[in-house]
């Protein structure tokens, strides 16, 4: 399989990259940040990578046409980017910050879909998985940019699994929980430091509105995108996939 993984520099999308690469796929990665990339591909000489923002469509356009000529073909892209936007009462958002939401989150999903999907027509068929949020089931008061934003690429998935599935096409959303990587941790001891109690107090806290009272690990997000783009996920699409230990609600 010729995979494309945006977001692929670090965390979940690294994380993704590497899963597939270990299952025998060729892998392009792309990511904002050059030395997250450069990191990722010297740990995995295999690899191949670019550099881009996907707020830009010139870069996108730049970006995928290095990972065409890279990979010499497309069979899966993933999509793990996404900006978590302001912290703020509906009120006080920011209109610069809300359309920048909208420029990652959804547009830029978009044109991703706009220039793999000729290519997977013209092999007859691929997958592509996006990352959406379980906050799209929770809601999340102060944080509607980024609840909003998510919920259209789950609308924009589920309608291009109805278009594309004439051309073999699957369209698949994950919902990622209360994810366990640097950022979240980060958050942790944050709140944990303004609170005055310890870390394991604010995860217990946390973790207490999951059903399965834990968060989710980056190798379980990876074995679910090798599940979705693999052939045993042959007739899922316009599926959104919760990979969150059922998250039922959040402060």
């Amino acid at each position: 399989m010729k995979a494309l993984v945006v977001g692929g520099g670090d965390s979940v999308g690294r994380a993704i990259a590497e899963a597939m690469l270990g299952r025998g796929d060729e892998v392009h990665i792309v990511d904002l940040r050059p030395d997250a990339v450069a990191g990722t591909l010297a740990a995995n000489p295999s690899l191949s990578g670019s550099v881009a923002d996907f707020g830009d469509p010139r870069a996108i356009d730049r970006a995928l046409d290095e990972a065409f000529t890279a990979l010499g073909g497309i069979n899966a892209l993933v999509y793990t980017v996404g900006l978590p936007g302001p912290v703020a009462a509906i009120e006080d958002i920011d209109l610069a910050e809300w359309d920048q939401c909208w420029a990652v989150n959804v547009t830029g999903l978009l044109r991703a879909i706009q220039l793999v999907t000729p290519r997977m027509k013209a092999q007859g068929g691929g997958s592509i998985v996006a990352f959406s949020t379980s906050s799209t089931r929770t809601r999340l008061p102060r944080r509607t940019p980024y609840v909003v934003t998510k919920f259209a690429l789950e609308g924009l998935v589920l309608n291009a699994a109805r278009e594309l599935g004439p051309a073999g096409i699957r369209v698949n959303a994950i919902q990622p929980g209360m994810i366990d990587n640097a950022r979240m941790r980060g958050i942790v001891e944050r709140k944990a430091a303004e609170e005055g109690v310890t870390p394991d107090e604010i995860e217990a806290g946390f973790t207490r509105f999951i059903s399965l009272r834990s968060s989710v690990s980056l190798d379980d997000l990876a074995q679910s995108v090798l599940f979705l783009t693999s052939p045993a996920a042959a007739r899922v699409t316009g599926e959104l996939l919760a990979v969150s230990g059922n998250a039922e609600w959040e402060a």
